[in-house]
């Protein structure tokens, strides 16, 4: 089978091959997955680039990719949920390749109303999402929430979802894409370009913090006191940053021992602050399909890509602001 392999840390030119291995063997508890569809995320080419290497053993050649959607091709003698033929979504480490292999865990029944290429958009933004509003004790109607990015991949499904639970969404977007998300539903559009969040936003019950760096410290200025920020990317490297991405004990004590710009912003505003980094989930993963059933997502695409073109997806990725999802279809009978 054709899989796409990261060879070392950097440019994706030089560091992403198609190679050709044999078909995965699976144990008892997993199922082989013929992919047919595969979406991107930031986090897809970072890892190429080397910004997580101090936190991710990778060992070369590393598989790549992560969101797919694809047809049950085996599973192993313990699997009763699922039978060959059977169209399924979720997660797999090294998903872009011809073949994959997961647990029931990783993966959900694909909904007949959306085609594959839509569906391999869903898990990482949606789980991402989900499990994001549900550490901070989830969306109550007519919370305020800024989401930041709300053109992006987790943003435009962030926004679904928020107005889906009745909240008002206020949502930050360049000038070319301030219709479409209009068109998605959002109060609140707001032009980065031209206009200043911090001037328009105050009095917040939420701020779901999508970019980092000072973007979280500023989340701080819009909430109200005891309102909440939660962030996929961390401002700091702290003791709740350390602890979710599994680093030893002893390395997260001695960084709890630093001093914390976040944790004096929490004290300031009687905040809750939580980081969140998306862990595979099939119950959340049920959850989104539930809410693409009663159509209250949208999967959002902005370019389709064959397997062969995938250093040029990634590339494209790399620039940023992208209108939803990228996708790489593997096989091109995707209904499009």
């Amino acid at each position: 089978m054709k899989i796409l392999m990261q060879t070392g840390y950097g440019n994706f030119k030089e560091n992403l091959q198609i190679q050709d291995v044999d078909i995965p063997k699976i144990a008892d508890n997993e199922i082989l997955i013929k992919v047919h569809s595969v979406g991107l995320n930031p986090h897809d080419y970072k890892v190429i680039l080397g910004e997580f290497m101090k936190m991710e053993n990778l060992q070369f050649p590393a598989p790549v990719g992560n969101d797919f959607s694809g047809i049950v091709e085996k599973t192993g003698r313990e699997i009763q949920s699922y039978i060959v033929g059977d169209a399924v979504l979720g997660i797999s480490e090294g998903a872009l390749a011809e073949y994959c292999v997961v647990k029931t865990s990783d993966i959900c029944k694909k909904p007949e109303s959306i085609n594959f290429t839509q569906a391999s958009c869903l898990p990482v933004a949606g789980i991402t999402t989900i499990q994001a509003f549900n550490r901070i004790g989830g969306i109550k109607k007519g919370d305020k929430i800024l989401i930041q990015a709300g053109s992006g991949g987790v943003g435009s499904f962030a926004l679904q979802y928020a107005k889906a639970k009745g909240a008002f969404v206020y949502t930050t977007t360049s000038t070319k894409n301030l219709e479409w998300v209009k068109f998605l539903g959002v109060d609140r559009v707001i032009d980065y370009k031209k206009e200043n969040y911090l001037e328009i936003c105050s009095n917040l019950d939420i701020v779901f913090d999508t970019l980092g760096n000072q973007y979280t410290f500023d989340a701080f200025k819009v909430i109200k006191k005891g309102g909440k920020v939660v962030s996929l990317l961390p401002a700091e490297l702290n003791a709740q940053v350390a602890k979710e991405f599994g680093m030893p004990k002893l390395i997260s004590f001695l960084i709890s021992l630093r001093p914390s710009k976040i944790q004096k912003l929490k004290k300031e505003k009687n905040a809750l602050y939580e980081f969140v980094f998306m862990r595979p989930n099939n119950t959340v993963l049920s959850e989104i399909v539930t809410l693409i059933k009663n159509e209250k997502i949208t999967p959002v695409i902005e370019t389709i890509y064959d397997f062969n073109q995938a250093i040029k997806a990634f590339e494209h990725l790399k620039k940023g602001h992208t209108k939803g999802k990228l996708t790489i279809n593997i096989l091109k009978d995707q209904g499009w």
